[in-house]
């Protein structure tokens, strides 16, 4: 029995040696499990600001003013007379909303509304010479792209064309013009015709303003002295006729003059019934 228990002790030491002698494992140890934050509630999903064309529309502004420059030579006689129409980019369409704007305070239902190019070529060359076309008058243009506005009147502001005052000569639109004898005896004058017409939301129909402005243009009729907006150095009138585009004194003068005739006569359009 002794002998036996030696033999398994002799067995087991070489075994308890090797285990000893065994390197430890190099498997790296796992990592401890990393806790997630915890998620943050969303935030509620914010509105979106109304656009800034919603709610009502009391004035609907249209305006045809700003596309051509005209620049204007006259003589002695009509022979003499030449006329050029000069593309420009001045800001005038833009100068006549800022000044409804102004003149109704920054009234929010005061909106700009654009039009589709050439919507108004009918009124600006009308080819009906003795029985007006109905298709080449405002409001059947206006009413053409205004189905889905929804305004209760609009202000249209176009040009138009007047005869220079004794003379049988032609001012079209705005412009500047040069008028005298030879090369020598000459003035210059730059001069804006504007003309603002209302018409109605619903039918459409022009809203006559007979008398409007009445004691403005009568007092602006008797004056003594030409006014001095619309003179004009002989310097600045453009020669030639195209370099009046890039002329910055002459196109703050002509948005000087377009703005003091905006700012006389547009409260009487715009006071209510």
């Amino acid at each position: 029995m002794i002998r036996f228990a030696v033999s398994v002790i002799a067995l087991l030491c070489p075994l308890a040696l090797a285990a000893a002698q065994t390197p430890p494992s190099t498997t790296p140890p796992s990592k401890p499990a990393v806790r997630k934050a915890a998620t943050k509630p969303k935030a509620p999903a914010v509105k979106s600001p109304e656009p800034a064309n919603a709610g009502p529309c009391r004035l609907g502004v249209i305006s045809v003013i700003g596309e051509h420059y005209s620049v204007q030579k006259f003589g002695v006689t009509i022979f003499e007379a030449e006329a050029d129409e000069v593309p420009i980019d001045w800001g005038l369409d833009d100068l006549v909303f800022a000044r409804v704007r102004a003149a109704t305070n920054n009234d929010p239902s005061v909106r700009r509304i654009a039009y589709p190019k050439g919507a108004f070529e009918p009124f600006y060359h009308a080819k009906a010479i003795f029985i007006p076309d109905p298709k080449e008058s405002l409001p059947v243009i206006v009413k053409s792209f205004t189905a889905n506005t929804n305004c209760d009147r609009y202000l249209v502001a176009t040009t138009f064309k007047s005869k220079l005052p004794n003379s049988n000569m032609t001012l079209n639109g705005i412009g500047t013009y040069n008028q005298g004898l030879g090369k020598i005896i000459r003035h210059s004058h730059i001069f804006a015709n504007v003309a603002i017409t209302l018409i109605d939301g619903r039918s459409y129909e022009e809203i006559k303003r007979p008398f409007v402005n009445f004691g403005a243009n009568f007092a602006a009729s008797m004056r003594l002295t030409e006014d001095p907006l619309n003179k004009l150095d002989n310097s600045l009138f453009p020669d030639p006729p195209a370099a009046a585009s890039a002329s910055a004194a002459l196109r703050e003068r002509t948005r000087a003059l377009i703005t003091d005739r905006l700012d006389r006569g547009l409260p009487g359009y715009l006071k209510e019934d």
